[in-house]
């Protein structure tokens, strides 16, 4: 029995919680006296469940960057600045800089991912076209693919609705939220023109998209045949991996202006504040963010965060050319605000969003919404 038991929790998918379990054989090996027990939880849970209270329980906590000003303003879990500060080049994008906060790192990148757009290959050969590389493309791609009884497609259920408006905005140039609390997050014009690109995507989708989270999106894409494209979702690359039925297939975000301002996700390692073994669990931490076991990681449907991963072309063959296929997208991706108190307008403008899109509420109704819930989400 080993001396030291530390417990992580991470969320239910086989991205997340495979790579966790398979690569533990080999830290046991080389670190005999420490045992580490792996549970999972629903997406809707990692997205929402402060951090705070899983610290209380678990040890380890893949988690969302989102809630880094809340764990930095009640310290529930430990400043891993010794671990990796300074190492941005170490991990793709900016996915280290994303659990920064307050002059501390929060958490170690160990799973990668933003916005990206996916399609069915064998769709796309019967329709002859390829990915195309701004949203006028888009367009013309989804017209064309109504002639032929085929659609577009779009994950826009709650938060995803918000993702998809944040992204739009930072490739626009204009970041949501760039100003702070003293000013307005976006102007009206800013917010009626990305509206409007969305209603001109959702004429070319079907209305189940309004219920699709971005999981659900990758299920429908893989078991239909009508849907052909996507062009923002945060990629699940393991399903483009040879074990899939229909493997689908990544590309660049194909925003107005190209494969810029993509929102940044992930998942990164914290440790709580309350572990009894902090020596173990930095040692855990450093195991899981090298290069070595990021790369295995990939073995095992993991989507690495780790630079080397990235530009391994083994891995990049065995996950359909998903890797160098949105390189482009990650690196030039942007980092949505994180302060203490974010997580409450998260929680409401997704809904909001989706909301205007399903016809239920005005375009000015929705950017006084958030505007004020925003301008409350610092108080």
């Amino acid at each position: 029995m080993a001396d030291i038991l530390l417990r992580g929790i991470t969320w239910d998918h086989r991205r997340a919680i495979d790579p966790l379990i398979h690569t533990l054989p080999a830290f046991r090996s080389s670190h005999p006296g420490i045992e580490v027990q792996w549970s999972s939880r629903p997406l809707h849970g990692f997205e929402f469940t402060p951090v705070a209270d899983l610290a209380k329980t678990h040890d380890l906590i893949i988690l969302d960057h989102p809630f880094a000003g809340n764990i930095a303003a009640t310290d529930c879990l430990m400043p891993l600045d010794n671990l990796a500060t300074g190492h941005d080049r170490n991990f793709v994008g900016p996915s280290l800089q994303s659990y920064v906060h307050s002059g501390h790192l929060w958490a170690l990148p160990v799973d990668a991912a933003c916005q990206v757009a996916v399609s069915r290959p064998d769709l796309m050969v019967r329709l002859g076209e390829v990915a195309p590389s701004d949203w006028a493309g888009l367009l013309r791609l989804g017209a064309r693919a109504r002639q032929q009884g085929l659609s577009l497609a779009i994950p826009l259920r709650g938060v995803h609705s918000l993702m998809s408006v944040f992204t739009l905005c930072a490739n626009l140039g204009r970041s949501f939220g760039a100003e702070g609390p003293a000013a307005e997050p976006l102007d009206r014009a800013t917010c009626a023109q990305v509206l409007d690109l969305l209603r001109d995507l959702l004429a070319l989708t079907p209305s189940e998209c309004l219920d699709w989270n971005s999981i659900a999106l990758h299920d429908q894409m893989a078991e239909r045949d009508d849907l052909v494209f996507c062009p923002a979702v945060y990629g699940f690359v393991t399903y483009a991996e040879a074990d899939r039925p229909r493997p689908l297939r990544f590309h660049d975000l194909p925003g107005p202006n190209g494969a810029v301002g993509s929102t940044i996700g992930g998942t990164g390692l914290g440790i709580s504040a309350h572990c009894a073994q902090p020596e173990a669990a930095q040692a855990y931490a450093r195991y899981l963010a090298q290069p070595e076991t990021q790369r295995a990681f990939a073995t095992h449907h993991g989507q690495p965060a780790h630079v080397s991963a990235w530009e391994d072309s083994a891995i990049d063959l065995r996950f359909g050319g998903s890797f160098g296929a949105t390189r482009r997208t990650i690196e030039a991706a942007w980092v949505r605000p994180r302060h203490d108190g974010y997580l409450r307008f998260q929680a409401k403008a997704g809904p909001l969003i989706e909301t205007h899109l399903r016809g239920d509420m005005s375009e000015s109704a929705l950017y006084d919404s958030l505007c004020r819930d925003f301008r409350a989400s610092f108080v």
